[in-house]
């Protein structure tokens, strides 16, 4: 393979001004997540924050990606890692102000980079001043009118309304002092909102154009397909509820159809800026649905989920592909293409696990129950398929989303003492479930330091030794590195790509190799089976690993440049 042009380390690059019009630049963007808690620490708590983001803009210019999507950085108690919010128009204390905050946009637009923020309108925390005078207020007040209280059932209204359990396990109610119950999708501490209520409506715009104004170029919903909820009358038990991405509609409490009333008053919002405001959905919902969050009267965009969830499989690769692109096609939204986030495992370590048959991969969850002992990882293969699906998703029209770390090729962190763990699927599930923590342990940034250069001092959740040759320090400049393929794949994406258009190769259905082809030559070739496989016609101008002579290599991606 021809030798890629050298990629210069962090100083001194700069970024490549971004050809697209201003209000279209997500369609195709890389857009990178950061969890802000596990980033950068600035000032030696243990906990990253603002400032650390600010401090390593000039690694994400590095980088080359066009924004970076924050997850929560709002006053939170951490019940369930910032998405229980205290205060919707305010940051934490421990991870900064607002001014740092100030700071932090002007930054990351000098660079050319924009700035997606987390909302969590399905809850607030139960410290939020609002549910706070809940409580405090009598049943049917106006304060308990913002929330979903409910009386009772059996003698004395001592059980809850319904049996329903809570995604992190347990009981979906909680008692109040006065006897009533509140509904609590998630954790006991994030209280779901009344979306019927005006005046819960009315707050969230105010909090859109709070951070609109302050230069925000977008929102990813958090829970965007729990929202509206119809809980009039007897509420069914938990044995007749129906799957909630089966459901299309008749769920109680997810993917109702009246959601997108809400979403569409939030794009009013978002058009009255000048770029209109972007947001992206994160609906975990039938595929049939997503076209309902991601209109252009809605939110815009929605996240797909499909290829995160396929197993290492060319044909759930090329079917899940086109099914997504179906989906799209003539309608004024972009595919979104994932594989890692903060609430999975990472895909290095899912794809080095034995594979599930299927049209779902495997998730690593029994692998994290077993403290990354069992079944066994082979950490090699991981990283070798995961450096190949991301050079196949990045060749993909439409947006891509990257979790932090990912660029250095870690692992899920499955060793995690049993009293380190902070995520309350842990202590919801009684242990069953060991919970997202692993993927969400602090970047490693030097090969050594007591928290590998994270920050002065030690980091909030335990970093295993591995992490020092896994920095990037260490990968820095190294050539054939992970972090050094990510910034010559994110280099040559913006040179090569062009209209949202592509088109299987010959033999895409048949065979080892998933390749197609993208306007103006540009042809990708992934390699799923167990013998090296002829490349398409041209100049190969990447791999996720040096050919063997000439042919591409199991478990290998190639960029290839038709002549």
């Amino acid at each position: 393979m021809p030798p890629v042009p050298a990629v210069p380390g962090v100083t001194g690059r700069t970024q490549t001004p971004d050809p697209r019009p201003h209000h279209d630049w997500w369609r195709q963007a890389v857009v990178y997540q950061i969890y802000p808690r596990s980033f950068a620490d600035s000032d030696g708590d243990g906990v990253g924050d603002l400032k650390g983001i600010t401090s390593r803009v000039p690694y994400l210019v590095s980088l080359g990606i066009d924004a970076v999507w924050v997850c929560p950085f709002y006053p939170s108690a951490l019940a369930d890692g910032g998405y229980d919010v205290d205060d919707y128009r305010d940051v934490d204390p421990r991870l900064g102000t607002l001014a740092d905050f100030d700071a932090l946009v002007a930054t990351l637009h000098a660079a050319g980079i924009r700035i997606v923020v987390d909302i969590v309108p399905n809850h607030t925390s139960n410290r939020h001043p609002w549910f706070l005078e809940a409580l405090a207020a009598p049943r049917g007040s106006a304060a308990r009118a913002r929330y979903v209280f409910r009386e009772g059932t059996g003698p004395d209204g001592a059980l809850p309304p319904s049996d329903w359990e809570s995604v992190f396990g347990g009981p979906a109610w909680e008692r109040v002092p006065d006897g009533q119950w509140y509904l609590h999708l998630f954790a006991p501490e994030q209280p779901d909102l009344n979306w019927e209520n005006r005046e819960v409506r009315n707050d969230f715009l105010t909090t859109l154009r709070f951070w609109a104004d302050r230069g925000v170029d977008g929102f990813r919903v958090d829970v965007a397909h729990g929202l509206a909820k119809s809980l009039a009358g007897p509420l069914p038990p938990q044995a007749e509820l129906p799957a909630p991405h089966l459901a299309e509609g008749s769920h109680p409490f997810w993917d109702r159809d009246e959601v997108t009333d809400i979403y569409a008053e939030w794009r009013q919002v978002f058009d009255a800026y000048d770029p209109p405001r972007t947001a992206v959905a994160e609906a975990w919902v039938h595929p049939r649905r997503l076209a309902r969050y991601a209109s252009a009267t809605g939110l815009g965009q929605a996240f797909n989920f499909d290829l995160l969830r396929a197993g290492w499989d060319r044909a759930a690769f090329h079917r899940t592909i086109d099914e997504s692109l179906a989906r799209t096609s003539g309608s004024a939204t972009s595919c979104t293409w994932v594989l890692s986030n903060h609430d999975v495992v990472r895909h290095a370590t899912r794809y080095g696990l034995p594979q599930v048959p299927g049209p779902l991969g495997q998730d690593g969850r029994a692998w994290l129950r077993g403290d990354g002992t069992h079944p066994p990882l082979d950490t090699a293969l991981g990283l070798r398929r995961a450096r190949a699906a991301t050079l196949l998703m990045l060749a993909l029209p439409g947006s891509a989303y990257l979790y932090q770390g990912e660029e250095l090729g870690l692992h899920e962190v499955g060793d995690l003492p049993r009293d380190a763990l902070q995520d309350p699927t842990h202590l919801r599930s009684q242990g069953r479930d060991k919970g997202r923590d692993g993927c969400r342990v602090p970047l490693p940034w030097t090969v050594d330091g007591p928290s590998f250069g994270f920050g002065p001092a030690g980091a909030h959740l335990p970093q295993p030794p591995w992490f020092g040759p896994a920095s990037v320090e260490a990968q820095d400049g190294t050539e054939g590195s992970t972090l050094e393929l990510y910034r010559q794949a994110l280099a040559l994406r913006r040179k090569l790509q062009s209209s949202e258009e592509l088109r299987w190769e010959e033999d895409a259905a048949t065979g080892p190799v998933l390749a197609f082809r993208r306007p103006g030559g540009w042809i990708s070739a992934t390699n799923f089976g167990d013998a090296p496989a002829p490349l398409p016609e041209g100049d190969v101008v990447l791999g996720s690993a040096p050919l063997e002579d000439g042919m591409l290599p199991p478990d290998c991606t190639a960029w290839v440049v038709a002549r």
